[in-house]
């Protein structure tokens, strides 16, 4: 409905006519009155805020969420993981644990670690705390982990309960108990207390007996060591080894050495090889020595020592290996042969190029010329070539090397000069140089002896052989106490050749003597050959008999032909 000062045209419904006096028209049928009116005062109310719902939850939850950003993480619990333990494992020596490690997905203030009660070294690197557990012998283990954030957050607490049995199975040797025939069956036996375990000999497996005994055959002795590993659920192991010891003729266990020598040409020569042979396959001997070395100064198989080449020396008939293999499938004891300071190879080569100190000189200054050349015992070159070979000979499965001619030449000393002698005498340049040669020949796996003369034990000066001194740095001295070598009346027998009983029962009676208290035994050189008297069955019998009798089990017979008297080895 449009206002009354609108229907009738009039002024504006308010108009200022003077400083407070407002004059409204009014419609009216009267004339126009003055009304007076109170004068209007504009004020400028303030403007109230009204907070809105929205801003309420705004204004009120902001704070509380920017103060919780702010704490929350410090009242998180960390989460922890723990490896290197597991909870209720049972560990092996192999698999025990040796340290822990600990992981957090936020920094943390403090770890503790304790192990049975006893607190570890914990280092605390960025996320990560690691702490050695050491060496843990058997027994059960408890593992308290406590993780500290040093704030509100509540600590975090681990438990781990685990077990150690580092204990491998036991392992005992039964058989064999000693020295086994070296070409026979045996059987290796070896008791466990772990009859659940895995068992390998020789890295093959085999099964354990309900008792718990491992049984393992074998054709013939082996010759490498027997390896039994037994190993039980947890991955403990024992690894047993079983050195098969032989009994060798002349060995603990074994029987006496009855042996032949044979020279280089013998092997390689039907009509003296095949006897030795069948004697061996008879039980009538059961040793071979052969010569490596021979009083030439010629070798007789390819060896390796650059000198033997250079000098000339070396004329090959076999391979050494191949013969040592041969006897021992035999059960046959190898003795190597060795002749040392005779030696017209090397004296040849000495003279040829000037190296005089090589050699034994004359009074001269000229080789001296005995056997053809004799080689100087105290020149240490000479010891290495001699020794040397002997190493090579022990290498290849040669049981024993036997020196020969390890003596100076048996003549006058006043004829002879010896290069770098000094104030020494020949005989102790020969214990010298059998002292150098005991640990390295034993190191490669042989026995050492030295054949001596038969007159050496009542007159060592005559060849420098000094017996107990000698006996002390070998393993045997092996006496030649040929009948035919004797002179009249020694050891009061008129006639030795003719008497093989009686020389060489007295003289090996004095041997004996000798080496007594030197931990070496004799070993005897008996005559197998006719000079001057005929030697047959009977004669070379009565020598054996006197070994025996004077204590020397141990013979070997000599032929320079290697033809042997078979009769007379017979029972």
């Amino acid at each position: 409905m449009l206002s009354v000062e609108r229907r009738i045209g009039w002024l504006p419904a308010t108009t200022r006519q003077g400083p407070g006096i407002l004059y409204r028209s009014v419609a009216s049928m009267g004339a126009p009155t003055a009304t007076p009116s109170r004068p209007v005062t504009r004020r400028r109310r303030r403007r109230r805020l009204r907070v809105t719902r929205r801003g309420w939850v705004v204004f009120t939850l902001g704070p509380v969420l920017a103060l919780a950003a702010v704490i929350w993480p410090q009242l998180a619990t960390p989460e922890v993981s723990l490896t290197g333990v597991d909870n209720g494992e049972v560990y092996g020596a192999e698999t025990a644990p040796t340290v822990l490690t600990l992981s957090f997905d936020r920094p943390v203030d403090a770890v503790r670690v304790t192990l049975n009660g006893r607190a570890l070294t914990v280092d605390v690197t960025d996320l990560t705390a690691v702490a050695p557990l050491g060496d843990l012998g058997d027994g059960e283990y408890s593992l308290a982990v406590e993780v500290d954030r040093g704030s509100l957050a509540p600590t975090v607490s681990m438990q781990r309960a685990f077990s150690v049995d580092a204990t491998p199975p036991s392992a005992q040797i039964l058989e064999p108990t000693g020295p086994v025939p070296p070409i026979d069956p045996m059987v290796v036996r070896v008791a466990t207390d772990d009859p659940g375990a895995i068992v390998t000999v020789n890295g093959v497996a085999t099964t354990v007996a309900e008792d718990g005994v491992i049984s393992q055959p074998f054709e013939r002795p082996p010759e490498a060591p027997i390896v039994i590993r037994l190993t039980d659920r947890l991955g403990n192991f024992t690894e047993t080894t079983v050195v098969v010891v032989l009994a060798l003729p002349g060995m603990e266990g074994g029987p006496p050495i009855r042996g032949v020598h044979a020279s280089g040409y013998t092997w390689t020569t039907p009509v003296l090889k095949d006897p030795i042979m069948e004697m061996i396959a008879a039980g009538l001997i059961n040793t071979v020595e052969i010569d490596l070395k021979d009083e030439a100064g010629e070798i007789w198989y390819d060896t390796e020592v650059p000198l033997a080449h250079t000098i000339g020396a070396v004329n090959e008939l076999w391979n050494l290996a191949e013969v040592v293999d041969e006897l021992h499938a035999l059960g046959v004891r190898v003795i190597g042969r060795l002749v040392v300071f005779r030696d017209p190879k090397l004296t040849d080569h000495a003279v040829a190029t000037g190296a005089m100190d090589l050699v034994v000189q004359t009074p001269e200054g000229e080789a001296y010329g005995q056997y053809g050349g004799y080689t100087n015992p105290f020149n240490r070159e000479v010891w290495e070539y001699n020794i040397a070979i002997a190493e090579e000979a022990a290498v290849l499965g040669v049981d024993d090397i036997l020196y020969d001619y390890v003596r100076r030449p048996d003549q006058f000393l006043e004829t002879m000069e010896f290069p770098g002698q000094g104030d020494l005498g020949p005989e102790d340049a020969i214990v010298g140089f059998l002292a150098e040669s005991l640990p390295r020949v034993h190191a490669a796996g042989a026995r050492l002896g030295a054949s001596v003369f038969g007159i050496a034990a009542t007159r060592p000066d005559e060849i420098a052989q000094d017996i107990p001194r000698m006996a002390s740095t070998v393993d045997y001295v092996a006496p030649m106490v040929y009948p035919s070598h004797w002179g009249p009346g020694e050891y009061g027998v008129p006639d030795p050749n003719a008497a093989p009983y009686d020389i060489a029962f007295r003289s090996l009676e004095d041997f004996q003597a000798q080496v007594a208290g030197t931990g070496a035994t004799v070993m005897a050189w008996l005559q197998d050959f006719s000079l001057g008297v005929d030697y047959g069955p009977a004669e070379v019998r009565a020598q054996i008999q006197a070994a025996e009798d004077a204590g020397v089990l141990d013979f070997l017979l000599w032929d320079a032909a290697a033809t042997y008297t078979r009769a007379a080895l017979e029972p």
